[in-house]
C-alpha cells in the first residue's frame, strides 16, 4: 500500500540530493558538482530560514516568499544551465602564455 508513496518521495530525495541522478550528473568534473549542490543547498537553508523567520509579520512574509520562489527559480536555472550546457562549470586552469611581438 505504501510502495508507491515511497518510490515518489525516495525518487524526488534522488533527484535532489544525489549528484548521479539531478541534473547536475551533466556537470562532468565531480568536484564542481558537489561545490554546486553545496551552493545550493546553503541558499535553501537560507531562504527557508528567511521565510520561517519572516512568517510573523505580513510585509516581511511577502519577502520571504519572493526569497523562496527566487531559490526555485536559481535552482532550476542551475540544472537547467547544468543539462544543457555542463561545460559552463568547467574552470580552466590554464593560464594564458604571452604573445611574443
Amino acid at each position: 500500500m505504501f510502495t508507491p508513496a515511497r518510490n515518489i518521495i525516495l525518487f524526488c530525495w534522488n533527484f535532489v540530493f544525489n549528484h548521479e541522478v539531478s541534473p547536475l550528473r551533466h556537470i562532468p568534473d565531480v568536484t564542481t558538482r558537489y561545490y554546486i549542490l553545496q551552493v545550493l543547498g546553503l541558499m535553501w537553508a537560507v531562504a527557508f530560514a528567511a521565510a520561517i523567520g519572516s512568517y510573523t509579520f505580513m510585509a516581511v512574509s511577502v519577502i520571504g516568499h519572493a526569497v523562496l520562489v527566487g531559490a526555485a527559480a536559481i535552482t532550476v536555472t542551475t540544472w537547467t544551465a547544468a543539462s544543457v550546457k555542463p561545460e559552463i562549470f568547467v574552470r580552466v586552469s590554464k593560464k594564458k602564455e604571452p604573445k611574443n611581438l
